[in-house]
């Protein structure tokens, strides 16, 4: 994996994202980037008051996004990110539409701009897709204890699990490797992490293996 190479990462919430992403970044030499929480000045407003403020919080996101990968993209060494900007509106944003938290005209209006604004973006080289059961995501999300998660139900992960694959069916910008994180360890275990290199090598050169 000498060439340079952007990749990304997709998964529910709770699949392990993260901390893929940090060790990948660490073994690798690759630059990792990570989804704005701590300095988001939407998310508190948001969850006080979804349906008020969904669209601005996914417009933040969206320029967030957008220049996140930008930037990784042009530096000269392979890159990480710990979320693709295609998430926001094909799995989130759709599912604040879906939960009427987004009305029809901020929805198409988001559509638009996100459409405009990621027709010009550079492919990636590869969509990595963690996968877990919604039991696991939950029990994951209950023991790292964030304030900003505690409203998560089994229910929502259950529909974002729904939207993401109806959007990987047609996914096309570069290969998917699908990873089932809930068998592995790959923060504790260096031979789980190992066996992720492994068919991530392999999906970089074009091999058919496409889930572990």
């Amino acid at each position: 994996m000498n060439r340079k190479r952007l990749i990304l990462m997709a998964g529910n919430i709770g699949a392990g994202k993260t901390s893929l992403a940090e060790r990948l970044g660490e073994r690798l030499g690759w630059q990792t980037a990570f989804e704005s929480v701590a300095d988001n000045p939407y998310l508190s407003d948001f969850y006080a008051d979804m349906r008020a403020w969904a669209f601005h919080l996914q417009i933040f996101f969206l320029g967030h996004r957008a220049e996140q990968h930008l930037e990784m993209a042009a530096l000269p060494q392979s890159a990480i990110i710990d979320r693709s900007i295609y998430e926001d509106a094909h799995i989130f944003a759709r599912a604040l539409h879906h939960m009427g938290n987004l009305d029809e005209r901020d929805y198409l209006a988001y559509r638009r701009l996100f459409d405009l604004v990621t027709r010009t973006l550079p492919s990636p080289d590869l969509l990595i897709y963690l996968k877990a059961p919604v039991p696991v995501l939950m029990e994951r999300i209950r023991r790292r204890a964030r304030g900003i998660e505690s409203g998560i139900t089994p229910e929502y992960l259950a529909l974002l699990d729904t939207f993401y694959e109806e959007w990987l069916e047609t996914f096309d910008l570069c290969p998917i490797l699908t990873i089932q994180s809930d068998d592995l360890d790959f923060v504790h275990k260096a031979r789980h992490l190992d066996v992720v290199i492994a068919r991530i090598e392999d999906r970089l050169r074009g091999r058919d293996e496409l889930v572990l």
